[in-house]
């Protein structure tokens, strides 16, 4: 089955066919960089890196655009608190939200623009605008003529008193009374005392949100390009906005959208403004950047996540059952497991996949489903151990590290390997108080059984176990696991 996807425009799953063979380009909604990253902003980076992820497994060569909003109203509101430079602001967090997606092992976007560096191609679109009579300059904004397009609104379904307030939401002082349509929205901002500008035909100002989207996308990925992605919550005004202005300036834009829906806390959206964001630095604090990729990443793209801790320590027992096989099976099958990374002839590489497993991402990305087959394999793998059945450890060994490989997700890539070495919590053999204390106990265990003292040996892995520590013993030593973290 090839690849279907669900298209908000549409509200159908349909056929992936590219704008060209063989090639997939991507636009995503990056950062809005008022403020550091809360775990539903990295949500759609992780969503987003799946599909990347897929596409390039399925022979698409891809371009992945995903954006820095770096001059906002927001970002000018919160420098101006804080009493620093506003490009000083947008540094800081712009840093912080790269730093979040490498640790959660997003593949880095092809191309990531700023707006304030595309302001000349901004220009442009407004004047291709204004000469189609699809946008008109009052008080020194350029305003966008909704009631010029005849079909603003089929994105999202939403027009009338709806576009009326999200147009108000955009007006400025001195341009908003000189509206001709309260559902006009806003291309470029006139210039305010004090706030940074660019000169232009219509004089100075800044870009408006919508505006600056358009630009760039149209800037990396030309007139018409295959997906745009983002939150569920960027559908109206400011998606509805983006492609009335490419549709108005001739441009065939996205042929696909897609949404991924929101990270809740108490049944309400995760945002400053409800006091209820969680930094993905307070959360990495706590939980290792694999578990809250596979927290993020698992459940369907389309479906709502509700965050609570209890949910974490779901995503980071699951994820230590897989992570616990993987290990076990990579260091029992010897260097024929070693091998497989380089994927020699007879062993399963990115191309041998379940058939399942292929199946459910070619329905609209269908994650859970292919976690589902993960784990199916996983529990074979642990049978196949037990039985001693070292040709078939290894086959499901490759299996499930392929199926891995294209979530993100594989404990053997260098990238996670890394991070258990630095787990702050302690994995075996590695640094953190919490290791360096397990490991003194299976010294002592060891010890105790070497002295054929096995009472005292049972009742160090007595304690271990009232505190959380596994501990499986193995023809290569013990190994233990904490809280479903190996």
């Amino acid at each position: 089955m090839a690849l279907r996807l669900f298209d908000t425009g549409t509200r159908t799953v349909r056929a992936f066919v590219p704008v060209r063979p063989g090639e997939a380009s991507l636009y995503v909604c990056g950062a809005t960089v008022q403020g550091p990253p809360h775990i539903g902003h990295v949500r759609s980076g992780v969503s987003f890196d799946i599909l990347a992820r897929w596409l390039a497994h399925t022979g698409h060569r891809v371009t992945l655009c995903r954006n820095v909003t770096d001059i906002d109203d927001k970002i000018l509101a919160r420098a101006a608190a804080e009493g620093v430079p506003h490009w000083a602001l947008a540094q800081r967090n712009e840093r912080a939200f790269t730093a979040a997606y490498q640790a959660l092992g997003c593949l880095p976007p092809t191309v990531e623009p700023r707006a304030t560096g595309h302001v000349p191609e901004m220009t442009a679109l407004m004047r291709e605008l204004v000469g189609r009579g699809h946008a008109y300059a009052a008080g020194g904004d350029v305003l966008f003529s909704v009631g010029s397009l005849a079909d603003y609104g089929a994105l999202s379904g939403r027009v009338g008193e709806d576009a009326a307030r999200a147009g108000a939401g955009g007006r400025v002082p001195g341009g908003g009374d000189a509206k001709r349509d309260p559902r006009d929205f806003a291309l470029w901002k006139a210039a305010k005392p004090g706030e940074p500008s660019w000169e232009t035909p219509w004089g100075p100002g800044r870009p408006g949100w919508h505006l600056e989207c358009s630009a760039m996308a149209r800037r990396y990925l030309g007139d018409s390009f295959d997906i745009h992605g983002g939150g569920i919550d960027l559908l109206f005004p400011h998606h509805e906005n983006e492609r009335a202005q490419s549709a108005a300036a001739g441009c065939g834009f996205a042929r696909y959208w897609m949404h991924n829906a929101w990270v809740t806390t108490g049944g309400e959206k995760m945002s400053k403004s409800l006091g209820n964001s969680l930094l993905v630095s307070a959360i990495l604090a706590t939980c290792r950047p694999v578990v809250l990729r596979y927290y993020l990443g698992t459940p369907h793209y389309r479906s709502a996540i509700e965050y609570g801790p209890a949910a974490l320590e779901e995503a980071a027992s699951a994820y230590g059952r897989i992570e616990q096989f993987v290990l076990r099976a990579h260091e029992y099958a010897g260097p024929l497991a070693r091998e497989a990374g380089a994927r020699p002839s007879g062993l399963p590489g990115p191309s041998a996949l379940p058939g399942p497993f292929t199946a459910a991402l070619d329905d609209d990305l269908g994650v859970p489903q292919a976690t589902a087959v993960v784990h199916q394999r996983v529990r074979e793998g642990n049978a196949a151990l037990a039985a001693d059945d070292k040709e078939q450890v290894v086959r499901l060994l490759g299996e499930v590290r392929a199926m891995l490989g294209v979530l993100g997700l594989d404990p053997l890539d260098p990238h996670w390997a890394a991070g258990r070495d630095a787990d702050p919590a302690g994995s075996p053999g590695h640094g953190g108080t919490v290791g360096a204390l397990v490991e003194l106990a299976l010294e002592e265990r060891r010890l105790a059984r070497a002295a054929r003292d096995y009472a005292a040996a049972d009742r160090i892995r007595d304690r271990l176990a009232a505190a959380g520590v596994e501990l499986e013993d193995t023809p290569a030593g013990p190994r233990w696991a904490l809280d479903g973290r190996r």
